[in-house]
């Protein structure tokens, strides 16, 4: 059993956008030499999150406005009155959806649907600089 990491360094362009990540992980479970086993993705930081989606213009319109008819950014949320940064719908989105996903690959290859991506979002409010870890466990 082999356990690799590698580290993403991704640019977002602030709120709402949505970053293809399939190809980065896909190299990186390649670069691996594991044939089988999982793949965790996670964004270290509390205002963006991984999940999967057919990444087209269409649904990463759609996505983002769906989060925000959950958590809406013109609503008052307790975090905003201890910071005072703005961003309280950030973080409970980032929460709703989630900072990690496992993929499981066989043969190499992601065990993804032929129109399945791996994204990350971007839901903080200004542009940001995101670490997201690839972690290989596998044989």
């Amino acid at each position: 059993m082999a356990v690799v990491t590698k580290e993403l360094d991704v640019a977002s362009k602030g709120e709402n956008d949505v970053v293809d990540l399939t190809e980065d992980v896909r190299k990186a479970v390649r670069e691996s030499s594991t044939k089988a086993g999982i793949v965790t993705v996670f964004v270290s930081g509390s205002t963006a999150a991984v999940t999967t989606m057919e990444f087209e213009p269409g649904l990463a319109k759609d996505f983002p406005e769906m989060l925000e008819r959950v958590s809406p950014r013109r609503r008052e949320y307790e975090h905003q009155k201890t910071w005072n940064d703005g961003n309280g719908h950030s973080h409970v989105k980032a929460a709703l959806v989630g900072p990690s996903l496992t993929v499981p690959f066989m043969k190499g290859e992601l065990a993804v649907g032929k129109w399945q991506q791996v994204v990350m979002v971007e839901l903080d409010i200004r542009p940001r600089r995101r670490k997201v870890i690839v972690q290989i466990v596998g044989e």
